[in-house]
């Protein structure tokens, strides 16, 4: 019998380089809800204790926030971006 295992997209954003193009490619999804999601994952990836730690806020919330179902308030994802070392940077829009 074939074992597989639940494919998990944090196991792989081991880099800078890697988170940045995960989520470059979440917001230009233009989805909150995938955006969101995107955000937990990375926030997974780097360790949600510390990212809460980091926040202020609990891991709880952070997972209820970040589960791609609620729609944080911005503050939430702003200060979570931060705690992941992401910047935030406006560019124009390739037609």
């Amino acid at each position: 019998m074939v074992q597989t295992s639940v494919f998990d997209s944090a196991d792989y954003l081991d880099s800078p380089e890697m988170i940045a193009a995960y989520l470059t490619e979440a917001f230009e999804s233009e989805d909150p809800a995938l955006i969101t999601k995107a955000i937990g994952t990375v926030a997974r990836a780097k360790g949600m204790s510390g990212v809460a730690e980091d926040t202020g806020l609990s891991r709880e919330n952070l997972y209820r926030a970040l589960g791609g179902d609620a729609k944080p308030e911005f503050a939430t994802v702003l200060k979570v971006l931060h705690a992941l070392g992401i910047s935030l940077v406006a560019q124009p829009k390739v037609a």
